[in-house]
Order: structure tokens, then sequence, then C-alpha cells
């Protein structure tokens, strides 16, 4: 389970290229690692300044934001309490809505009780009945909420007054995240960064004066010794045009469990039917020229949809470029890149 933000940064100087100087920033975040490594050519601020400046960005996101943090406007406002919403929180929910709307319901960000009572949320669950699920289904989702918060003239907001909600941002709040400490980059001046909260946003070059490269990590059916560790066994490598671009990896290969039959259990659930998807496809990498919570967005999209409207969707969006794994039915896999997809073996 994630742990709230510990606040523990380590800031250091890379080798440097014959133009730029790079700073590496570590640290923890939204209950995981994060890194950002910056190119200091024609930044005038300090890097100790912009470490703490990212760490501020950060602590503001988990104390708004988080689900783990039980001090966070989010977890108050899950547990009932009252809260006066700030900023953020507001923008969160609108763009939550969005996502909403534009997914016809595949992403639904108050669709929470559906992944605890599959075993993947907030709490511990179990295999839930189809009345269990149908009524869950009924009681919860986006659909049911207003369009705008119900903010009262002091400031407040109720979560009796729309209906006591569980909302759940974990679709987009990684890549959102990345989109906030990266648009503090640009108003300071840095042209080249990588920004890595769990998801991606790139930019520019990287500290040995090359375009960033990600790779695209190889999905399972089962683990073996070391596949299920991020970066082990790749698939490819995803390769930068040095434009600004949102990388995103999705899948259902790790977050699992098997039945009492042996069928699996998928962590992705379909807020539409309620239950865990059940197809083909393993995992979806996503490009966005757009935004890192575009290509977060999509990756779960993606994953919920599964391969044909995966595609469909890929090719009809013309900020973005993907990489489909799915599962063959000769037991192996097959690969769908968009066209504008680079992938290096």
């Amino acid at each position: 389970m994630r742990k709230p933000l510990v606040l523990l940064l380590a800031l250091a100087l890379f080798a440097c290229t014959p133009k730029e100087r790079f700073i590496r920033i570590d640290g923890m975040a939204q209950g995981g690692v994060y890194c950002v490594k910056i190119g200091l050519d024609g930044v005038k601020m300090a890097p100790a300044e912009i470490r703490d400046s990212i760490s501020s960005i950060l602590f503001y996101i988990d104390t708004t934001l988080s689900g783990y943090n039980q001090a966070s406007q989010l977890a108050r406002f899950n547990r009932g309490e009252s809260i006066r919403p700030n900023a953020l929180f507001k923008d969160m929910y609108h763009e939550a809505r969005r996502w909403f709307i534009l997914s016809e319901g595949a992403l639904d960000f108050a669709a929470g009780p559906l992944f605890d009572a599959w075993g993947f949320g907030f709490r511990e669950g179990r295999f839930p009945s189809d009345s269990e699920v149908d009524a869950i289904r009924s009681s919860c989702g986006m659909g049911l909420l207003p369009a705008e918060l119900p903010i009262g003239p002091d400031g407040s907001l109720d979560p009796a007054d729309m209906g006591f909600p569980r909302l759940n941002y974990n679709a987009i709040a990684q890549g959102y995240s990345c989109d906030l400490v990266a648009a503090f980059l640009y108003r300071i001046g840095v042209k080249d960064m990588l920004v890595d909260i769990g998801e991606i946003w790139c930019d520019g070059i990287n500290p040995d004066g090359k375009p960033w490269a990600v790779g695209v990590d190889r999905p399972f059916d089962r683990p073996t010794d070391g596949s299920d560790v991020p970066g082990n066994e790749l698939d490819g490598i995803w390769v930068s045009s040095g434009m600004g671009n949102g990388v995103v990896t999705s899948g259902n290969y790790r977050k699992y469990y098997f039945d009492e039959n042996g069928n699996k259990i998928s962590h992705t659930i379909d807020p539409r039917s309620g239950r865990p998807v059940n197809h083909s496809l393993l995992s979806a990498t996503i490009v966005s020229s757009e935004s890192a919570c575009e290509a977060d967005a999509m990756a779960t999209w993606c994953m919920v949809v599964g391969k044909e409207e995966a595609s469909r969707i890929i090719l009809s969006t013309p900020t973005v470029e993907g990489y489909l794994i799915s599962s063959a039915p000769d037991g192996g896999m097959e690969e769908w890149p968009s066209p504008g997809f680079t992938l290096r073996q």
C-alpha cells in the first residue's frame, strides 16, 4: 500500500554536457520514489531553491489529494468531513469529470466502493456477489454527482450535499503531479527535464545530450523471478523526439490475484459493469504531447476497454501515440504500435 509523502530529498550534480549542467532531485512522493532531472542552462534559480520548490508542490498535492494520507482534504472528504477545498481540490474534480465524460464512464473517479469490493482500493475486499456489485454500482459514480462542487457561502464543502461520495483520483493523480512540477520548471526557464513521479513528463535532451529514452516493460501472465520488478524485462525503449511528452504505461499484469477456480482477477475494474475486465490487453503505453495527465488517463482508459477499442481511441486522438501489448491465442504476445510510436528494441 502506498504511504503518505515523506520529505526525504537528495540533490546531486550530474556529469555535464558541454552546454548544460544537470541536477538530479530524488525523494519520496505518493507512496513511492520520484526523480527529477533538470538542465540548468539559462536557469537563474539556485538548485537548492528548485529542490525546495518541488518539495512544496508535492507536499501541497499530498495534503490535498492523497487517498493514503489520512489528513489530506480528499481523505477527510471521503470520511464525510466538511472541508474548505483549495484550488487544487477543485481543479482535480473538474479534470476528473472531464475524463468521465470523454470516456463515457470508462473512467469513473467516484467508483471507489467498486474497487474496494474487489480488493483493490483503500480497504481490504473479498469476492462480491453479482447482487452486491449491482447494488454498489447503483449507489456510486460520477454520474450521480453535480457538475460543480456545491461549495457554501463560507467556502466549505459538505459531503452530505453530494450524497457522501468517495473520490479516487489514482488514474490521473501521478500524471497530474508531473504536469504541476513541469509547469513550475518551465516557469523558471528549464528547457531540458525529466519528471518521474511514477508517470513521466520529459522535454529536451538528457545529460548525455541525447533525447530522453524510457523503457517499456514486457508484461507477463504469471510472474517469474524478477519479472515483476519494473525495468527488469523490457519489451523495448521509447525514444523521444526532443519535444515535450507525457509517457505512461498501465497494465493489469502486476496487480491481480486468482480466485478459487484459478481465474485471474485483474485490478482493472470497468466501472460501467462493476467487474474486473476480461480481455487480452496486458499493457498500454501512451505518449501524449498534451500532458502527462492525458497520458495517465488514456492508458487507464485503454486498459478498461481492451485492445480493439483502445487502438481506435489512440488513432482518433491527435495528441497521443500508443503501444499495446496483448496476449495471443497461441500463448505468446502481440504488439500494436500506432504509426508515430517510436520503439527501439
